[in-house]
Formats: C-alpha cells, structure tokens, sequence
C-alpha cells in the first residue's frame, strides 16, 4: 500500500528536477559544469528559445511503485454496480453514475442532440418538483447536481456531491431526477432559445468551427461525426421524444455507481438496495459502437471565415480505443511531441518562431477508436510557415528515435503527474471506474507507472508511425480562405465551407 509520504517524496524527486531545468535559468542561476552543450551557429539555424534548460538538479532513478487502495464493490439486484471509496478526512461526499448506452453516439441519425438535450432537461421538473424547486433544493442542501451526455458519448452521467451529514437529503434529490423527470414543454422552449443562442455565439468562435469540421472529417458516416446541435436538430426535440429516450435509454444493468468521500460501504450498501429499488431492470442489451476507421488519402478542409487575422490548425486520423495496447505507448509518444509547453510541437512553433501562443497535440480513446489530433492557432501571415514545422515535427517522430535525456524526462513528468493525483479520493474511485468500465486488469493502476517507464524509443518511434502519417493527415484550417488557400494545396485536395457548415467549393 503506498503512503502520502511515499508519493510525496518521489513526486519532489521527479516534479523539482523538471521544474528546476525550466526556473533557475530565469533566476539567473548557472553551473558552468551543468551546462548543456550547445549547437554551434550554422545554416540550418540556431534555437531562438530565450528558455536555456540545464542540467542542475538530480532526479530520481526510482519507479513509482503503488498499490492503489480497492473500493468495496457490490452489486445490486437491478445491475446496478456499486464501487464505494471511502475517506473520513472531509465531511463531504461525491458520487457519479455511468449509465451505458445513454449517450449521443446510439441516438438515432434523424434525432441528433436528443442524448444531450434529455440530459440537460432532467434537472428542469420531476413528479414532485419544479425546476426552480430543484435549483432552490440543491441551494439549501449546499449541493451540487448535474446531467450530462455528450455528443459522441456511449454514455449518460449523473453527479452529485454535498455534505455527509445530510447525505440521504441530496441523496434523494439524485433519485428523484434520475427517476422522475417530466421534460415539461415549457422548459424545453427556454432551453431551445438557449441553444439557439449558444449554437449562434459557437458559430464565431473559429475554435468550434474547427472541432465540428474536423469531427466530420475524420469520422466520416460514423455517428462521432456528429458534435454539436443544428438550428433543425434544435427545431425538433420534443417532450415526448426525450421522455422516450430516458425510459428506453435510462436503465440500471450495467451502471456504474461510483461513491467517494465520507461514507461506510457497510452501512451505505443496504440503504442503496432500498433506494435503488424502484428502478427496475428491461430488457435492453447495448452493443458497443463500430471503430471507425482512419481515412486512406489526405485532404484539407477549410472553413472561410474573410479577414480573419489567425488561421486555426487541426490536423490528424482516427487512432486507437481504449484498450488497444498502443495505448501506454501513444501515451508517452504524445507527450514527447505536444502533450504540454515541454514538448516538441510548443518548444519549435511558439519559443523558437512565435508563430502562436502554444500548439499542442492529444488523442481521444473510448469505447470505439478515436483521433490522434494536433493543431493551434497561427497569426494568418505565418501559416506556410507553421504548416512546415508541423510537418517537420511529425517527420522526425517517425523518422528519428527519440534522445533517451529527452525521453526520460517526459516519462518520468507523466509518472509524477500521476503520483500527485493519487492523494485525490475523486481521481482514485475515477481510476477505478475507468477499470471497471474498460474491464481492464485488476492491477492496471498498480502498474500503471512501470509500463509508462518502460516504454523505449523504439516503441515511440513504432507509435508514431502508424499515428501519424502526413501521407494520410486530414487538414482543418479556419481562416481566410483567399489568404490561405494557395498555400495549404500543397497538402492536398481543398474543399472549402462557410461557417454555417455549407460547401462553397
């Protein structure tokens, strides 16, 4: 079992040797006997970084070695399964339910939004309550209380938190919007002019623009496709159609019931089978959704938004799911190239050229394949240029092994990351929903920090060449289109679009 002093001592080894590299300098703290050696002047450049990183504190050899606390598991007579993380030090208490087959990506392809809308409308009215009852209910109780189902997402989620000593008062209140809710009509008229509002705002934000190109993109006729609501999908959502979703969509087997804080399992498990009771278990069987798969041929897509003074860049493939065992590996890849302001994408476009105020990459992994994605926004004059550092960046990951100094300090900023999460009771019982959900190993968490430390150059480099290819990377680029066209054609076939989402060309 690992101790808070345990995690501590390894977390001030590994956090204040990286910290060290990045803040003596700017203190002006120096050992000529420390320093890096540095790359003589030449054609082929001189980093401009005012950032010099020196080798001025020791950082430990060590591997994280954990053994995460279990919560006590049970399962209900509905399905239902309870995960319960207990901790005294607080009187507080937070819970989630996971509710599979809820969310966007099973809605069907002439009702898109209807997940979401559900979910946003169960905290407007129950049996017994109206909306500004729950709004005031959850005031008094000093309470918190949310629905929410994304687009894309395989599932619904239900949150709550509060304190223990009224536990069963908030406790109840979940119950009753989770069981009970109405969808009155005159609700749902004042969240479709919100929407309506908030889908008029995202429409100049080059931001979503890009999210919601790029999702079509790489998603193709996958449901994923789909991320945001239309001013048609808002037209149609309709009481009856959401009351429908959350009676067939809104059922106990195969929940996950997730509980932190101060509570005793022993005494809060019976209560559960009493409270959870009446929600009873139907006969649906979800199917998890099909991988989509990665596009064969690059494309550039470019959304034209006239005399903008930026361009936004979003570029990359469909990668892996959640329990592909890429996964460590694309893990450790993506933080060397642009998993932070340490990594290679940041350091190159930001510090050396100042093309941006940072670029970053990511990848999304779930219950089906999602992309490997990087992207930033440039100042529009600069757009060839960081288009070429991109690309340059994205080819030395495949073609180059990574330095070991190099690879060995972002492995080891992940594990640290991951040791200081670990004295959060939220962050434990979400580690071990996330295993429960996946059905990953039982010791996957314990081990989690030597798999991170034993990935190799080798397997980075093997990561990044099936990730990222610039032969098949599918370009969105949000700009002036007259200003920026000519120079991403080189990157492929252009198809240009409005912002309302329409084709021009």
């Amino acid at each position: 079992m690992f101790g808070k002093d345990d995690i501590r001592r390894f977390c001030v080894r590994a956090i204040f040797g990286i910290l060290c590299v990045m803040i003596l300098p700017v203190l002006g703290i120096e050992s000529d006997s420390h320093l890096l050696a540095q790359a003589p002047a030449s054609d082929k450049g001189v980093s401009a970084s005012k950032v010099e990183r020196l080798n001025l504190a020791p950082v430990s050899k060590e591997i994280l070695r954990v053994k995460l606390p279990s919560p006590v598991e049970a399962t209900l007579d509905n399905g239902v399964t309870v995960m319960i993380m207990e901790d005294h030090r607080f009187p507080t208490v937070s819970l989630q339910l996971q509710i599979n087959g809820a969310g966007g990506i099973h809605e069907p392809s002439n009702q898109r939004g209807l997940a979401t809308a559900t979910a946003q409308m169960m905290r407007e009215g129950t049996k017994s309550r109206s909306s500004k009852q729950i709004a005031e209910d959850v005031d008094k109780l000093g309470a918190t209380l949310g629905v929410f189902s994304g687009f894309g997402s395989t599932t619904a989620v239900l949150s709550a938190s509060g304190l223990s000593d009224n536990f069963d008062e908030w406790f109840g209140l979940f119950m009753d919007v989770l069981l009970n809710p109405t969808f009155p009509a005159d609700e749902l008229e004042k969240m479709k002019t919100r929407l309506r509002v908030q889908l008029r705002q995202q429409r100049s934000q080059p931001g979503f623009l890009a999210n919601e190109r790029y999702d079509r993109v790489v998603y193709g006729d996958h449901p994923a496709a789909v991320s945001g609501f239309t001013e048609e999908s808002i037209a149609a959502l309709a009481s009856e159609a959401l009351a429908t979703w959350h009676r067939d969509r809104y059922v106990p087997q195969g929940a996950l019931l997730g509980i932190a804080g101060d509570v005793t399992a022993k005494e809060l498990i019976p209560k559960l089978r009493k409270w959870f009771a009446a929600w009873k278990k139907t006969d649906l069987r979800v199917s998890p959704p099909a991988d989509p798969k990665p596009i064969a041929a690059q494309k550039v897509s470019i959304v034209d938004r006239p005399n903008s003074v930026q361009t936004t860049l979003t570029m990359g493939n469909i990668a892996i799911d959640r329990v592909h065992p890429d996964y460590i590996g694309l893990t450790v890849m993506n933080r060397v190239l642009g998993g932070g302001p340490a990594a290679r994408l940041f350091i190159n476009l930001r510090e050396e050229k100042g093309y941006t105020y940072g670029v970053y990459s990511y990848f999304s992994a779930g219950r089906y394949a999602g992309p490997w994605t990087a992207g930033g926004d440039v100042r529009t004059e600069v757009t060839d240029g960081a288009m070429t550092e991109f690309m340059k960046e994205f080819n030395r990951m495949r073609d180059e092994k990574v330095p070991p100094a190099e690879l060995d300090e972002c492995k080891r900023s992940l594990v640290a990351n991951f040791a200081l999460s670990l004295e959060q009771p939220t962050q434990l019982l979400s580690y071990a929903l996330t295993r429960k959900f996946y059905n990953l190993p039982v010791d996957y968490w314990d081990t989690y920090p030597a798999k991170l430390m034993a990935v190799s150059a080798d397997e980075v480099q093997q990561v990044a060449r099936k990730y990222i290819d610039p032969g098949s990377m599918q370009i969105v680029a949000v700009g002036d289109a007259g200003k920026i066209e000519e120079i991403l054609g080189k990157y492929g076939p252009i198809e240009v679009y409005d912002i309302e989402g329409k084709k021009m060309k």
